[in-house]
């Protein structure tokens, strides 16, 4: 089984004796991308080489699910940090020939550095014009719709010897940068409204009505022993006073609680830009997520980035795994490289391993799967993997346009059809894609929030988890697309794995009562906070937290723990998506939440 599905085109020059091969390419840029110019030539290009491990995905794959599927006899035995560490070091041999290329090509050796875990070679204040000739590439500055600029090349080569030991380097083709979404899914509300909406069920989404929906408990009792986080990325901030005006109305006892905020790469709560598209994210998922685990529960926030560079997912797992970062006193990612000389910009050391991770780490933060080629996404997806290894639960959403994506739906370059764009990291397979559903009518009875993110990854393979699931809904459900559409030869890993109402939540935006139209990134942080509650129940009962959930919840003792939806679709790129069925879907994955049966079915594993 191959978990990666794509190859990108190779070939080979003749230059001084040594024969060249495109490493990687790009056919097309991502949606909503356009070339602006030139990089200038005595720019800082980070450069940062991803060396090849010796563990493939099958073999991850299995480490993962010798602690996680529940008939496992070493069910939740995690392992520690420099178990994972030690197992997947790249062979000395791929260190020697990576260093050894670098100083032939006229880089000086107090210049390469390479990362506790040695899974990544750095090379030190390298300008665009050394990089472009080390990698017989050309960079250029790219502009988003939405005025976002990024610095990336569309090729590069590496030496053919050389290609067997490096992964990846980085930055290249990737176009990872944080954009805005294209809709804000936020209008204006009554206070008044939002009152009434906690005493009577599910008008609108409060956190009264969520714990009554899937029965959440809360009052937590190992609060010292758990930990859940929630991430954010700077310009992106919350209001204390929006929390305290939320939790008057609707959790008195959080009036006055704060996250506990770790600082990231300089991250802080800036106040310098307000409005929905800098606040309504941190807001939303600060009150959902710490009001449902009650105000006992510290909630840390995981604030990544300053005001002047891109941070992305890389800055957070450097943080998080030393043995992921380049080296002890800093290091440059793609884009984020520290101290920060620009005015404004965080003079601190790169975080590099300063940060623990918590049991639970939820993210509302997406990129199109497009947007970056498979070596990068599969590097990452890795990491992902090697979390739940150690124990941590991680949490991305499905995305908020259905089969569509974050920038719109993908085109085929010859017929122009429109193609399904699927999220990630939901489609790494070790993550736990979290789709979205909807109430009907102020009860509490749900169907599938039309926007909810789902479909088939073009890059990653089916895992066994969910292999089973996924057959079925395939055999029993057709909808008559085009394969050019979408991948439709049922060997690619499916979103998502798991659904959480999505729509229609009250909270409170700079000083106002907010009602939020729709979006995963809010399903996020609430099953969060659920998952946490269950760790909460296992340490009580003298158990480790749950780890990675996907093998779990697809197996047999928790068939009775999800609500099954039934009813909805996903529509985009001129077409209804696909639909709910019995059983796991595209659109709700497994279904919504039972807490009591989630927690019963984890009580009775090791």
């Amino acid at each position: 089984m191959r978990w990666l599905l794509l190859a990108f085109v190779a070939g080979v020059t003749a230059v001084s004796n040594i024969s060249w091969k495109i490493h990687e390419k790009r056919s097309e840029l991502p949606s909503g991308w356009t070339r602006a110019r030139k990089h200038v030539s005595t720019s800082i290009i980070p450069l940062r080489i991803a060396l090849t491990q010796p563990t493939s995905f099958e073999e991850i794959d299995s480490y993962l699910n010798d602690v996680s599927h529940p008939d496992s006899p070493n069910y939740s035995q995690h392992w520690t940090a420099d178990q994972v560490a030690e197992k997947f070091a790249p062979a000395n041999d791929t260190i020697d020939a990576v260093r050894a290329w670098l100083m032939a090509s006229g880089i000086d050796s107090n210049r390469i550095q390479l990362s506790p875990g040695k899974g990544w070679m750095h090379v030190a204040n390298s300008t665009t014009a050394e990089a472009e000739k080390l990698l017989r590439a050309e960079y250029y500055v790219y502009i988003h719709d939405t005025g976002v600029e990024h610095v990336a090349t569309e090729s590069y080569h590496l030496p053919s010897h050389m290609t067997t030991h490096v992964d990846f380097v980085m930055p290249t083709i990737h176009f990872d940068a944080k954009v805005p979404r294209k809709n804000e899914p936020a209008t204006n509300g009554l206070l008044s409204k939002a009152r009434r909406s906690a005493s009577s069920w599910c008008a609108q989404l409060t956190p009264a009505c969520l714990q009554a929906i899937y029965g959440i408990p809360n009052k937590p009792g190992a609060v010292s022993k758990n930990s859940f986080g929630i991430v954010e990325y700077t310009p992106h901030a919350y209001h204390q006073k929006d929390l305290d005006m939320f939790a008057k109305t609707l959790s008195p006892k959080l009036v006055g609680k704060s996250p506990k905020q770790i600082s990231i790469d300089g991250g802080f709560q800036q106040t310098k830009l307000n409005g929905s598209s800098y606040n309504f994210e941190s807001s939303i998922d600060l009150t959902y997520g710490m009001a449902l685990v009650g105000p006992e529960q510290p909630v840390t926030l995981y604030q990544v980035g300053d005001m002047v560079q891109t941070s992305n997912f890389n800055s957070f797992l450097d943080a998080i795994d030393s043995f992921y970062c380049i080296f002890e006193n800093g290091d440059a990612s793609t884009d984020a490289h520290f101290p920060d000389p620009k005015p404004g910009g965080y003079k601190g050391p790169k975080a590099c391993g300063t940060v623990k991770p918590t049991n639970v780490i939820a993210t509302s933060y997406l990129i199109d799967e497009a947007s970056s080629s498979n070596l990068y996404l599969g590097r990452q997806c890795l990491e992902y993997g090697k979390l739940g290894i150690m124990g941590v639960t991680v949490l991305y959403p499905t995305g908020d346009h259905g089969v569509e994506g974050n920038s719109g739906c993908l085109t085929n370059n010859d017929s122009k059809t429109k193609i399904f764009n699927p999220a990630f990291p939901a489609t790494c397979p070790f993550v736990t894609a979290v789709g979205g559903t909807q109430l009907v009518g102020g009860t509490t009875r749900e169907v599938a929030w039309s926007g909810s993110g789902g479909g088939w990854s073009n890059q990653f393979g089916l895992p066994a988890y969910q292999s089973n699931a996924v057959k079925s809904y395939m055999k029993h459900h057709q909808h008559g697309y085009s394969a050019e559409i979408w991948n439709s030869t049922g060997k690619s890993r499916a979103i998502p794995d798991i659904a959480v109402a999505a729509a229609n939540y009250w909270f409170a935006l700079n000083g106002k009562w907010i009602m939020q139209d729709g979006g995963t990134s809010t399903s996020v942080p609430v099953l969060g906070a659920i998952i946490t509650l269950v760790n909460d129940a296992r340490i009580k009962a003298g158990k480790r937290p749950v780890g990675f959930i996907n093998p779990a919840i697809y197996s047999k003792g928790f068939e009775n723990a999800f609500n099954d939806i039934t009813s909805g679709n996903n529509p985009g790129c001129k077409t209804k998506g696909f639909k709910t069925a019995a059983g796991w879907d595209p659109v709700t994955g497994v279904g919504t939440p039972k807490f009591k049966q989630l927690v019963e079915a984890w009580l009775k594993l090791r």
